[in-house]
């Protein structure tokens, strides 16, 4: 396992203790799962976010994690409930490889699923990109999801590098915009994306719904619950 120079751990992390009560521990799983299948729908107007958001989110939460009492949303870590910052990567590249540029204002009126990773990171390779995988093979061609993945550097720069997403997403079959965004190993470790979406470090899931509001970040999602989650909505 490795440590960043900030402390931040790739793979499993310790949460900053802020006193925050964790969002999915409003629901219990086996609350959340029932919550889950009869499908989270989110208001429409954004002033009217309230006590049913929130609790639609903890069973989103409570259903994708598919862990006891869901550990989404720990406290100090991710911004469930917030509109989702741009994301200001150095370089992208679309499905193909190629070279491309990326705007979040693009995602709007889809779900997106983000996720980040660093190349060496043992958790995005036993559990993370396997699941963005499955993901991947069900909705890459879908009109109302957006996929992306980051390679959110704040540790081993010489091995993280930027081939590494190609090397990526060639290896994990994954025809999608991919980014790489790269602290400063001079100074600030944390790139932007790991500042903004306030990851806990990598493997991190996101997904934010299409008003552009997050409501999951974790080190971990059950691909097979998302898929079954999001069939749900995109038929809604």
């Amino acid at each position: 396992m490795s440590i960043g120079s900030d402390g931040q751990k790739c793979g499993r992390h310790s949460a900053i203790e802020t006193g925050a009560k964790p969002i999915s521990g409003i629901l219990s799983r086996e609350d959340g799962w029932l919550s889950l299948r009869s499908g989270f729908r989110p208001s429409t107007n954004r002033s009217t976010w309230s006590r049913r958001d929130a609790l639609g989110i903890a069973a989103v939460a409570a259903g994708l994690t598919g862990a006891a009492g869901a550990r989404a949303a720990r406290p100090g870590y991710g911004i469930v409930g917030q509109t989702a910052p741009p994301i200001e990567a150095q370089f992208w590249i679309g499905p193909d490889g190629s070279a491309t540029t990326f705007d979040m204002l693009q995602t709007k009126g889809r779900w997106v699923l983000l996720k980040c990773f660093q190349s060496w990171c043992p958790g995005c390779h036993s559990h993370g990109l396997p699941a963005l995988q499955a993901v991947t093979r069900r909705y890459a061609n879908h009109d109302q999801v957006q996929l992306l993945a980051v390679q959110t550097v704040f540790e081993g720069f010489g091995t993280n590098t930027a081939d590494k997403v190609r090397e990526t997403q060639l290896r994990y079959e994954l025809p999608i915009v991919m980014g790489h965004d790269a602290g400063d190993p001079e100074g600030d470790h944390r790139p932007a994306t790991m500042r903004r979406y306030r990851t806990g470090g990598t493997p991190w899931m996101i997904v934010i719904d299409p008003r552009g509001m997050v409501v999951y970040n974790e080190f971990s999602l059950n691909a097979e619950r998302f898929i079954e989650f999001l069939d749900q909505q995109l038929v809604s």
